[in-house]
């Protein structure tokens, strides 16, 4: 297949249904070689790279396999090549010519489904949006991006409100430390006017026990007890 100049007559997309729909097994199979094929796009020439895009939008748009293999795809400027745009461009235009470009929004507006999307339509940064939508654009399927420009629309709002989350959780966490320090000087505080009084007792003590000491009584019983010895 890789080896022919133009696809022929889809009769591989057809052998390929054919297996995955005789046994479940072949649908992982072709889900392994999917990842493998799209991981090594770019050491492909452009007509076999045709043909292998060609062959898994037919068995995708025939159902033949299971559509979360678009998960491996992450479309954003670090993570592809001029190789595996070319690629998921000729994927994407071949399925929306056999499903029509409404069915191919269903499919990807489905919620069982939906959540392998998010490499195709990626909202974790304006920057990606951006990306995905010019690209959508530039291949003719710019439809397929009207949710992804809403939530551009929001996501500096998004962006202010997280923000200003964190400046609160902050000021909390700063509001925190400062009660938990005035705390401990306030029971270092008691500690030392404890430690203060229990010197002073025991000084009073023991000035009351040399004042006993030295008191004239005491020196007479002294004087006494000399004379009689």
């Amino acid at each position: 297949m890789l080896q022919s100049r133009a696809y022929l007559f889809k009769v591989y997309g057809l052998l390929g249904q054919r297996f995955c729909q005789l046994n479940k097994i072949h649908q992982q199979n072709f889900d392994t070689c999917f990842a493998k094929q799209y991981s090594t796009i770019h050491r492909l020439e452009t007509n076999k790279l045709r043909n292998v895009a060609k062959f898994f939008a037919h068995l995708l748009h025939s159902d033949a396999m299971s559509w979360q293999c678009l998960g491996y795809i992450h479309l954003n400027q670090e993570e592809t090549t001029s190789s595996s745009r070319i690629f998921i461009k000729i994927l994407l235009q071949e399925i929306s010519e056999f499903l029509g470009l409404s069915k191919l929004i269903e499919r990807f507006h489905d919620p069982v489904l939906e959540s392998n999307f998010s490499g195709l339509f990626p909202k974790d940064s304006p920057r990606n949006a951006r990306f995905a939508i010019n690209f959508f654009i530039s291949i003719g399927l710019g439809g397929l991006t009207e949710d992804l420009r809403k939530w551009l629309e929001t996501a500096p709002k998004r962006a202010q409100e997280l923000q200003k989350q964190q400046e609160l959780q902050g000021k909390d966490s700063s509001s925190s430390s400062d009660s938990s320090s005035d705390s401990s000087s306030d029971s270092s505080d008691s500690d030392s006017d404890s430690d203060s009084s229990s010197d002073s007792s025991s000084d009073s003590s023991s000035e009351s026990d040399s004042s006993q000491s030295t008191s004239p009584d005491n020196k007479r019983k002294r004087g006494r007890s000399s004379i009689e010895k």
